[in-house]
């Protein structure tokens, strides 16, 4: 599953509009909305490798932009073991 060990972020369900017409700022008459689509808004994941000075190895996790961020201001170690991934 896209899920982040360390924020818990998941896919999200959302939809997008279809849209026809040409734009009234461009001469046409507006955009009218034909139809709404379910979509998926998946989370921006990568799978990293950290080392962890403490235990003296690299741990091998799937995480988001954002759990990496807070990798960097918190820690490795402290991060990891309050997500649970370690």
């Amino acid at each position: 599953m896209k899920v982040c060990n360390v924020t818990g972020s998941r896919a999200g369900r959302g939809s997008v509009i279809h849209r026809r017409g040409l734009a009234k700022k461009k001469g046409g008459v507006g955009r009218h909305i034909t139809k709404m689509v379910p979509r998926i808004f998946a989370p921006n994941l990568r799978r990293q490798r950290i080392w962890v000075p403490e235990l003296k190895k690299f741990v091998r996790i799937r995480v988001t932009a954002r759990g990496l961020k807070t990798i960097n201001k918190h820690g490795a170690y402290k991060t990891l073991k309050k997500a649970g991934a370690i």
